[in-house]
């Protein structure tokens, strides 16, 4: 056992320095100060039903009267900063914390299959913590990314203590996170897998070398294809699974079945509170997440920040913590809950928060906008000429910004693309008054190609008053368009809360790719895992009315 104690006599100054250093820490992140000491139990063996032994970390509080038990599962190890973020904090307040490290990774047995293991692995996780004198009769969930989805593992057939989840920027459906767009989620999912192979290296200096090279690694992995061959080059003996998920492109396909958690938004009954980024990879499962229980009239609270996925280790930290302490103290008893409504959202381009009894927070209407030749973006339907430009797959448009698993996630400078030969930019004129959007953009394209496998990215870009254009919001489609029809490509793009700013302009970009986020179109038809072939596709889009941007528009709040 590791003892974490304020009282030892004489008081150091360490120990002083500790105690300032966390009241400190408290006062900056706008939480309640630490309430006890506690301490560590490491290596903690934890039984499964096929002999499997995982480890965990019990984080133990010293009190007779503690607020509650927690449970955290993940694949990234027990040690900073999940140990930070998931198990001090909480003990440091009175919560029993069990740290769990998954099948197969850090010292727990088995092997490592995401997510196969997790639901089955967490209940007996869930029994054994029912056999320890300490428990406390009920526990939560906690956790964020691959930690959330351990959360929606167990919620397909959750126990009768569990009576509380927080689900961070968390996944429940792995299929469409990957291939839901139709185009492979590259970046995202060879870089993870790129670090899930990696992060156990004895070597520190060798993992952190690794994190470095990585985003370049990845992205000339995924400008190489075939793609298997390529990842597999890079994963080397690591990640076992990558050949199989690219093998498997539609997201119906039966092998993606045990990928998929949809028994606690459709079934369960246990409260959850939700917290996702408008710039996170996993933001339209959040909001699914949130429309499945609201709807089924479960306890449910979202909040939408100004986040990436990166960002909720760091940025979003301290709202994670208030939000979770205040949600275990209404449903495990650790204390008085603040009142919230159940809706908390970031309101970008005005820096403002807000409440709301539902989301979107309120009735919206559409303003339409029409891609207009000489590149205009106009709100009458114009009669005019096509545009059009080629994507060649050997020179694939970059990807700037977005939802992404990179550092460089996020709201960007992106006036280089509307600069490219194979973007088409269309600007607005300088908006007379402020415009508040809730929800998610559509863009519909009046399109056709000379080739009939193409994807569409499509972007929503706000150009300040100086000219400097960042992105708000994007949608992806690949299509395979046998014969051109006439019907119009409509897009969904990433939801949104923004405020467009009076003087400010809109601007949509239509491009065939967006690399290294997605794997590019190879412009043949052959299979996205084993093709090398390619071909460049003209994309030709009609401004004749048909070709249009609608924003749902709503009231300041």
């Amino acid at each position: 056992m590791t003892a974490i104690s304020d009282d030892s006599a004489p008081v150091s100054v360490a120990v002083t320095a500790r105690r300032r250093a966390r009241g400190l820490l408290s006062r900056v992140l706008r939480v309640p100060a630490p309430t006890t000491t506690y301490q560590v139990q490491h290596r903690v063996r934890i039984p499964m039903r096929d002999g499997v032994e995982l480890l965990a970390d019990h984080y133990a509080p010293d009190t007779e009267t503690p607020a509650g038990t927690l449970l955290v599962r993940g694949p990234y190890g027990r040690a900073f900063p999940f140990s930070s973020l998931y198990a001090r904090v909480y003990a440091a307040r009175g919560y029993h914390v069990v740290l769990q490290s998954v099948r197969g990774t850090f010292g727990s047995g088995g092997e490592f299959v995401p997510p196969v293991h997790e639901a089955a692995d967490g209940a007996d996780t869930a029994a054994w913590l029912r056999e320890q004198d300490w428990y406390t009769g009920s526990f939560g969930t906690v956790g964020l990314s691959y930690l959330g989805q351990t959360q929606w593992a167990l919620l397909e057939n959750p126990p009768e203590d569990m009576l509380a989840a927080v689900v961070v920027v968390g996944v429940h459906d792995f299929a469409a996170s990957s291939w839901g767009t139709g185009a492979f989620a590259a970046n995202d999912f060879l870089g993870w897998s790129n670090m899930i192979s990696h992060q156990e290296e004895p070597n520190k200096l060798r993992i952190v070398l690794n994190h470095l090279r990585s985003r370049k690694q990845v992205a000339h992995a995924i400008g190489r294809p075939p793609l298997a061959a390529s990842g597999r080059a890079l994963l080397a003996d690591g990640a076992p699974w990558w050949e199989q998920w690219l093998e498997h492109p539609d997201v119906d396909d039966p092998f993606w079945d045990r990928y998929k958690f949809y028994g606690g938004l459709d079934r369960a009954a246990v409260p959850v509170l939700l917290m996702g980024g408008w710039q996170d990879l996993f933001l339209e499962q959040t909001i699914e997440q949130y429309h499945r229980l609201h709807n089924r009239g479960v306890d449910v609270q979202l909040t939408l920040g100004p986040w990436t996925h990166t960002h909720m280790t760091g940025r979003a930290a301290g709202a994670v913590l208030r939000e979770s302490l205040d949600w275990f103290g209404r449903h495990l008893g650790g204390g008085p809950a603040a009142d919230r409504a159940p809706v908390r959202y970031f309101v970008t381009g005005a820096g403002t928060w807000h409440d709301a009894p539902q989301w979107p927070p309120m009735t919206t209407t559409e303003h339409v906008l029409h891609l207009a030749p000489e590149h205009r973006l106009t709100d009458k339907a114009p009669e005019g000429p096509c545009a059009s430009f080629t994507f060649d797959p050997q020179s694939p448009t970059p990807t700037i910004g977005g939802r992404l698993l990179a550092p460089n996630a996020g709201r960007r400078r992106d006036d280089s693309l509307a600069q490219r030969p194979d973007v088409l930019a269309f600007t607005g004129e300088p908006l007379a008054t402020d415009l508040h959007v809730y929800g998610a953009p559509v863009v519909e394209l009046d399109h056709e190609s000379d080739n009939p496998h193409v994807d569409l990215f499509v972007r929503v870009s706000e150009v300040d008053r100086k000219g400097r254009s960042r992105n708000i919001s994007d949608g992806y489609r690949r299509l395979v368009r046998t014969d051109y029809d006439g019907d119009a490509v409509r897009i969904e793009l990433d939801e949104i809360a923004h405020r467009f700013a009076a003087g400010n302009r809109i601007r949509v970009l239509v491009a065939g790719g967006s690399f290294p986020r997605f794997a590019p179109n190879l412009g043949t038809g052959d299979h996205p895992a084993h093709g090398s072939r390619t071909a460049p596709a003209t994309h030709t889009v009609h401004l004749r009315g048909g070709s249009r941007l609608v924003l749902p528009q709503g009231p300041r709040p």
